[in-house]
């Protein structure tokens, strides 16, 4: 099988975001310092307009829907996986949809396999946190894990909140089919499960950070390197609603209070800091950086090198 790391480039110079269609085969592959990282796509989801923009006028949502490259009613939402390999581990952060949410996801284990990637290989997964688009393909349709070898990693915080087995008394009913996902998930690696908190490091140079809101225990993860990078889950779902309104909730967020202030916050020391980032959500393959522009921000797209 090929490896998908054989020609990782230096970091690229940097163009205007602009939205585009699902990614085809091709591989998006860069260094950032010790780290190797090839993008891989699950596929996308589409979301109703109701949760992309609760806060939107009514008149303000057909432009932006438009500018996702949506409908009158709802938007297709990428959906991008780093598999990173440093030293002696290859991580992946999330394992998509699997079989458990739209059909128009699910396609990550298709791709490892095309990119000449075996999922026995992998040796640690690292979830941001388990809603079904990052944990539903965690367990193959057969029923056995699709990273058989792997460590599986998951916020404190996040596993307590899930697994609360009077879920149907103490959350509210839009949470409960997500409940049930993220209980069979984590049972399904309860063996092999590692615990994080803020701060904890899952290999060198690559350390969870406090991002909640979206969910309670959702974490972010910082990559060392010449600057930094913080692959960031679901904290900004969209690179142009977030940031062009950063005080807009989003219908997903848990939390919405908290997770306006963990956006604000985050975006902020982007901006201030230039940390690349690499959103879960964002157009293929996510990469990029915050500038600041007035009291909001503008997704600046890193480009990057496909082959």
């Amino acid at each position: 099988m090929s490896d998908p790391f054989t020609t990782i480039e230096p970091r690229p110079t940097l163009r205007a975001a602009e939205p585009g269609p699902a990614p085809a085969s091709q591989l998006h592959r860069f260094r950032h310092g010790e780290f190797e990282i090839v993008v891989l796509s699950d596929g996308y989801i589409t979301l109703s307009a109701d949760v992309i923009l609760p806060d939107a006028e009514p008149d303000e949502r057909p432009g932006i829907l438009a500018r996702l490259q949506g409908g009158p009613q709802s938007a297709p939402f990428q959906v991008n996986i780093p598999l990173i390999r440093i030293g002696e581990d290859l991580i992946l952060v999330d394992t998509g949809s699997g079989d458990k949410f739209q059909p128009s996801a699910g396609r990550l284990a298709s791709h490892l396999r095309a990119a000449g990637v075996d999922p026995a290989s992998i040796t640690k997964v690292v979830f941001t946190h388990v809603h079904p688009d990052h944990a539903g393909g965690t367990i193959k349709p057969e029923g056995a894990l699709m990273c058989p070898n792997a460590r599986y990693y998951v916020s404190e915080a996040e596993l307590q909140f899930w697994v609360d087995p009077n879920y149907e008394a103490t959350m509210p009913p839009t949470l409960h089919a997500f409940a049930r996902g993220a209980q069979r998930d984590l049972a399904a690696i309860e063996d092999r499960l590692t615990l994080l908190r803020p701060g904890d490091a899952v290999a060198p140079g690559m350390q969870a950070i406090e991002t909640p809101g979206h969910t309670p225990g959702h974490l972010s993860y910082q990559l060392d390197g010449p600057d930094l990078m913080i692959v960031n889950g679901d904290v900004a779902t969209s690179n142009v609603v977030f940031f062009e309104h950063p005080t807009w909730r989003f219908g997903f967020d848990v939390d919405p209070e908290i997770a306006l202030r963990t956006r604000q916050h985050f975006l902020d020391r982007a901006a201030t800091e230039k940390i690349r980032m690499l959103g879960y959500h964002w157009p293929y393959p996510g990469l990029g950086y915050a500038e600041r522009k007035g009291t909001v921000f503008r997704f600046v797209a890193d480009a990057g090198t496909h082959s």
